[in-house]
């Protein structure tokens, strides 16, 4: 009897120390751990992800081109909606969609998460947001989400600048820093610098009600995140002749590139037909894309990075010095034309030319623009090699030493290497029997050779720096960062010696000042230009017409290259461009107000 109650008695008392470790832990739970009161209270807490506000972008001159204004995201999560009856068509009306719309979005969001957050509408102004605001409590499951959103005060450099859109799946699970809704740079500067405009992200916890109203933050915001904002970036740009480049080219298709030769700093650039990068922001956004990238004449289309053209006669400068730099020819050296009939190859083959004196050396052959006298010491150099491959390559590797053929490792994420065909090519296409005359098209930059304007432009920038650049670059500074790659920095030198270019610029300074010049009307009192026509053959159309020059020719502030689409002779459309973006860069005005006038209201799209 006695060992029975014994036995209640550790029975019970076992209960009670159970009781007492189960009370006391729930004391724990409730009173002492907040970390459970923090995940209790889950129920009626909501998580803003706050935006961080993205970096603003300058131009050279401390002038904003990229800003941002206040705007809101409504975001909706799907399970707040349960149970729960709301006025759709009420809804409809407040956000201007349809209700065949509104269950797209519902079903989409759903899809996506029923517990997580998803945008339901982007980008909502702060007047329109406002309205929404007041009734949003009707609404259970949708609240505003504060953000910025770019803006662009200039209404310019579309191409440069980029554009942002939303992050696709793909993004958001290679970087853990995006989800859905998210965006990002697309393209431009915007695409390339993403990871130093787009800042840190934060958090804000509030309380809300059954409502979905803000009753404010939880526990006096104690375990909220302040949002970091992205870098400000100075870019190279000169934004007044950014947009006098663009008014320049309105209804024309091509594009402009100009290059500070002592630093590489881009300082325009203009691709055309171009657009308002306003139209990529907000609501609207989607349905101008769509008609922007159906536009026939590509306004999306970076002409200036991505544009590969035959670069015509402004090559024969870069066949000129090699054949100076391998010893072919000398300044001296001449050769005779034979006018229309130019240069005769082959049976009864020939590559034409046009009336002029004769014989003539290299300045006067770049003066005239003379083929016959290209493709002799084209020839000439080829005859100097044992073998025609031997003789390819080295030119090959002359070429490709002024940036041609190659991305150059610029600060731009697309754009085109152009086309340097390799030996093998030309063996393949001709089944191993090819010589000089067999690609004498490329003595006078046409044939397989293609270029892409910034190629054209950092050419340029090589011939008036005598044998070096700076790799072209658009940011020339980051908040916080004390420079910018070091690769935009270096010097980088050609394959030819400084010496051999004097010859060469002399002959660009008599294109436009020389009696015969083939850009006399390019020619600026008091300024020295130093630059070359081109006329690259098309065989879709008319010709295209192609400059390319620096100035001033001691000291040069600025090197260019313009391309326009079927504008024909080089003189007739590029130069005169050309010449006018040098005046107003350098003197800082325009003094042909007539030429100008006939520029911009020169239209040479057809059926737009």
């Amino acid at each position: 009897m006695r060992r029975h109650k014994d036995r209640s008695k550790i029975i019970i008392g076992i209960f009670l120390i159970i009781t007492v470790i189960f009370l006391s832990k729930l004391f724990y739970i409730q009173v002492i751990n907040e970390n459970y009161k923090f995940s209790a209270n889950n129920n009626v807490l909501r998580y803003d992800v706050q935006q961080a506000v993205r970096g603003l972008i300058y131009d050279r001159d401390s002038n904003l081109i990229v800003a941002n204004v206040p705007a809101y995201d409504l975001m909706i999560i799907p399970k707040d909606m349960r149970g729960r009856t709301m006025d759709t068509l009420k809804f409809c009306k407040l956000v201007e969609i349809s209700k065949a719309e509104f269950l797209e979005r519902y079903k989409k969001a759903s899809n996506y998460s029923t517990y997580k957050e998803s945008v339901f509408i982007k980008h909502i102004s702060k007047e329109n947001s406002s309205t929404l605001g007041e009734s949003l409590y009707e609404f259970p499951g949708f609240y505003l989400r504060k953000l910025t959103m770019r803006e662009y005060p200039t209404n310019s450099s579309t191409h440069l600048i980029g554009y942002l859109g939303e992050v696709n799946s793909r993004k958001t699970k290679e970087d853990p820093f995006y989800t859905k809704g998210d965006l990002n740079g697309v393209s431009g500067v915007e695409a390339a610098y993403e990871e130093y405009l787009r800042g840190e992200k934060g958090m804000a916890i509030k309380l809300v009600d059954v409502h979905n109203r803000d009753q404010g933050k939880f526990q006096n915001g104690k375990f909220d995140t302040l949002p970091i904002p992205g870098k400000t970036l100075i870019s190279t740009i000169n934004i007044e002749l950014q947009k006098y480049g663009e008014k320049l080219m309105t209804n024309k298709i091509g594009a402009i590139v100009a290059i500070e030769p002592s630093s590489g700093e881009i300082i325009a650039l203009v691709s055309a037909p171009s657009y308002n990068p306003n139209q990529l922001i907000g609501r609207k956004r989607s349905d101008n894309y769509k008609a922007l990238s159906e536009d026939k004449n590509k306004p999306l289309f970076n002409r200036a990075l991505q544009g590969t053209y035959p670069p015509g006669s402004i090559f024969k400068l870069i066949n000129g010095v090699i054949a100076l730099q391998e010893g072919v020819i000398t300044k001296y050296n001449s050769f005779s034309c034979a006018g229309d009939n130019g240069y005769s190859y082959g049976n009864d083959k020939n590559v034409g030319c046009h009336a002029h004196q004769t014989p003539l050396n290299l300045r006067k052959g770049i003066e005239l623009s003379c083929n016959t006298y290209f493709c002799n010491i084209y020839e000439k150099y080829f005859s100097k090699y044992s073998s025609t491959i031997e003789a390819y390559n080295n030119w090959s590797n002359h070429v490709a030493s002024f940036g041609i053929g190659s991305y150059m490792n610029n600060d731009f994420i697309t754009g085109s290497t152009g086309k340097l065909p390799k030996a093998s090519y030309f063996d393949e296409l001709y089944r191993r029997s090819w010589n000089a005359n067999t690609i004498i098209s490329m003595a006078i930059g046409q044939g397989e050779l293609l270029l892409t304007p910034i190629q054209m432009a950092n050419m340029t920038a090589i011939i008036a720096n005598k044998g070096f650049y700076y790799t072209p670059h658009i940011i020339k500074k980051i908040s916080g960062e004390e420079s910018i790659d070091t690769n935009f920095i270096k010097k980088k030198y050609c394959t030819i010696e400084s010496k051999y270019f004097n010859t060469i610029i002399e002959g660009m300074l008599k294109v436009t000042e020389g009696e015969h010049g083939t850009a006399r009307n390019a020619k600026i009192p008091e300024l020295q230009i130093c630059g070359k026509t081109g006329t690259a053959q098309n065989p879709h159309g008319e010709d295209h017409s192609i400059f390319i020059a620096f100035a001033p020719k001691e000291d040069p502030k600025i090197a260019i290259a313009v391309y326009v689409e079927n504008g024909g002779w080089g003189s007739t459309w590029a130069s005169p461009i050309a010449s006018l973006m040098i005046e107003n860069y350098i003197n800082k005005k325009t003094s042909r107000i007539a030429l100008e006038d006939v520029i911009i209201n020169g239209n040479l799209i057809v059926n737009k």
